[in-house]
């Protein structure tokens, strides 16, 4: 017996989108903040969503890139820490940086009284990896 929401193509854009939603940030009151219930309206909400794909996206490169450089390091005498620094700079990054520059993002939809949809948050979060992402590898940095 099948159940209500799961298979076929209705269940996987269902899931689709319950992960674009982001209703991990309750409504402030009654909820008659944002006339529409799928949108982030308020700071703290456009805030989280941002900073969240941010913090995932990051971890999404990270982690398989530490785990590669354990296993490729394990017998070097000090190589194999080179993976726990490549673990902290995708978690400490996102939170330093991330919170800051979402916030920056957030205050700037807030300040012009626009909605973020989820969509949105998703991809200004992923933008700010990828951003990241392409300093890293076109070595602007090194030839400052």
């Amino acid at each position: 017996m099948e159940r209500e929401g799961s298979g076929g193509s209705g269940g996987s854009a269902g899931l689709l989108q319950q992960i674009l939603s982001l209703k991990v940030v309750p409504r402030v009151g009654n909820g008659t903040l944002c006339p529409n219930s799928t949108s982030l309206c308020s700071f703290p909400e456009m805030w989280y969503g941002v900073f969240l794909w941010a913090l995932v996206s990051s971890l999404f490169f990270h982690v398989p890139a530490g785990l590669l450089a354990l296993f490729t390091l394990r017998h070097h005498k000090y190589g194999r820490f080179m993976s726990v620094s490549i673990l902290l700079m995708g978690i400490v990054g996102p939170i330093t940086a991330g919170i800051l520059t979402s916030a920056a993002i957030a205050g700037v939809y807030r300040a012009a009284g626009k909605e973020m949809i989820p969509f949105e948050a998703l991809t200004l979060g992923t933008g700010q990896t990828f951003c990241v992402l392409v300093v890293s590898f076109l070595r602007i940095l090194a030839t400052l």
